[in-house]
């Protein structure tokens, strides 16, 4: 008898009482994303797009050993109980070895996680698993027969013998006031590096879900260290804001300007009510996932000007001269706190050509003493004509001044005077009336740093470059004004010329 088509084997299937391959088709399919769990378990679940590459995304992570996931997204779009609920019981059904950890900001939200999770499993014997008899808390529970359950633990919770295979940590900062608190995310950091981070097995994967309210929140500090390359960031916008014109596409393939299609049915009208509502730096953070503002309060990105070619000429060892320079110098703010949580040292290069400043060069990063000295040496040496070096006096700043004056020439101590507010506030007259010019990314990668750094000042995670680039713009645009002085040529406008605010 020739092959049977599927329509005839399931004819077949059905006379002769055996299993029908098509129903169980459809059967595996039902199991075959988190998704499609969370539909079979609970039809009244809404899938949108969202959650669709949401789904994508984590069934690749389990494909991955050693897999890094981070996804952000508005909140209240379902994302914690995909990633949270949904996820760890589709994991468990597949792969029912498996040793998950879950953690959220407090114990209280972790253990309603897991205990949802084992009511799921108890009450759908459909899923081919079930929990141990004798270990069913809402903190830690087993699968029968297998090694694999579930722990879950607020942030802060040890961990002390209990490996994971997948760690998934929902939400880590509760709220506002625990993000802005540098205390806080210390300690979230700390959980990670001393307790989270050792518990994970051989090819144990993480995923971090969570709405963004800081720049140095986890998933920040996590992609600034040294192995954040390895994460995969899906970053799922409220409002489609890529820019085409740079080639940028939005990971849900919407038009700019473009609302998500909401889990809770949010229209058009009530987005754009949540968007004023909330203001722009919540918005920034926790509907668009980009916690340094879009424009700062101080220093607003379109305000800035951007050359495109180099102003001085390289030559073979290394040095760097202008030719066409009124002033030149080099200012720079310090800090020695080798740790994670401290602030960056940072060394500007500017030019003054009549009433325009340059940033013309840049040292950044988190130096100890010996390590400041060398970077001090180095930039002094590339930028000869650079005579004059600004080091704030105070801090640090001082043992530099005294060590180093012993060898290079120009060091001038600064003694600011008023907060760093005030000083940015005295400076951004000159950045909003577009005398200051900021390299190009594509000769400066840096200068997005810089950019955002001053989007988000003053309540950024980081201050160094607002400070060094304050402290260069008061020496060589707003004290000139202040002593009567003209520049040459592309005078000021007018509103500054009667300028007589500083904070220096």
């Amino acid at each position: 008898m020739g092959s049977l088509n599927v329509w005839e084997q399931a004819a077949q299937a059905f006379e002769l009482g055996a299993p029908d391959p098509i129903r169980e088709a459809a059967d595996a399919d039902s199991w075959s994303t988190p998704g499609t769990l969370a539909r079979r378990l609970d039809p009244r679940t809404r899938q949108t797009p969202a959650l669709d590459v949401i789904d994508r995304e984590l069934q690749n992570l389990v494909a991955t050993p050693d897999g890094r996931l981070i996804i952000t997204m508005p909140p209240q779009e379902g994302k914690s109980t995909r990633v949270a609920k949904d996820f760890p019981t589709w994991v468990l059904k597949q792969r029912p070895w498996t040793r998950i950890v879950g953690a959220s900001y407090g114990q209280g939200l972790a253990n309603r996680n897991g205990r949802a999770i084992r009511n799921t499993i108890a009450s759908n014997p459909d899923l081919g698993v079930r929990i141990a008899a004798d270990n069913g808390s809402a903190s830690e529970w087993q699968l029968a027969g297998q090694d694999g359950g579930l722990v879950s633990v607020g942030i802060g919770a040890g961990l002390t013998g209990r490996p994971a295979d997948l760690m998934i940590i929902d939400d880590p900062i509760k709220d506002r006031k625990e993000a802005d608190s540098q205390v806080y995310r210390d300690s979230v950091w700390d959980w990670w590096t001393d307790v989270a981070s050792t518990r994970l097995a051989p090819g144990a994967q993480v995923v971090l879900i969570l709405t963004r309210w800081h720049e140095d929140d986890l998933a920040g500090r996590l992609l600034k260290g040294p192995d954040g390359h390895l994460w995969r960031v899906v970053n799922i916008p409220a409002q489609a804001d890529h820019d085409p014109a740079k080639g940028e596409t939005d990971v849900l393939d919407r038009e700019v300007g473009e609302f998500l299609d909401s889990a809770r049915g949010r229209t058009v009208e009530q987005w754009a009510a949540i968007k004023v509502r909330v203001g722009s730096r919540t918005w920034a953070s926790l509907y668009q996932g980009r916690p340094s503002a879009t424009e700062g309060t101080i220093f607003k990105r379109e305000h800035w000007r951007f050359y495109d070619q180099p102003l001085w000429i390289e030559r073979p060892d290394g040095t760097r001269i202008v030719t066409a320079a009124d002033q030149l110098l080099i200012s720079w703010d310090m800090s020695f706190k080798d740790t994670v949580g401290a602030d960056y040292v940072s060394g500007q290069v500017w030019m003054r050509r009549g009433a325009s400043a340059y940033l013309l060069d840049r040292v950044h990063g988190r130096m100890d003493f010996p390590a400041t000295l060398i970077a001090f040496r180095a930039l002094s040496a590339r930028w000869p004509q650079a005579l004059l070096k600004l080091v704030e006096d105070k801090a640090n700043g001082p043992a530099v001044i005294a060590m180093a004056s012993r060898t290079i020439p120009g060091i001038v101590a600064v003694e600011p005077d008023g907060g760093k507010v005030a000083r940015a506030t005295a400076v951004s007259p000159v950045v909003e009336a577009r005398n200051v010019w900021l390299p190009a990314p594509e000769i400066a990668p840096w200068t997005t740093e810089v950019v955002d750094e001053a989007a988000a000042f003053p309540t950024g995670s980081h201050d160094d470059d607002v400070d060094a680039m304050t402290q260069a713009l008061n020496r060589m645009l707003i004290q000139p004004l202040l002593d009567g002085d003209t520049f040459d040529e592309n005078d000021l406008d007018d509103e500054l010329a009667g300028f007589r605010i500083t904070a220096y």
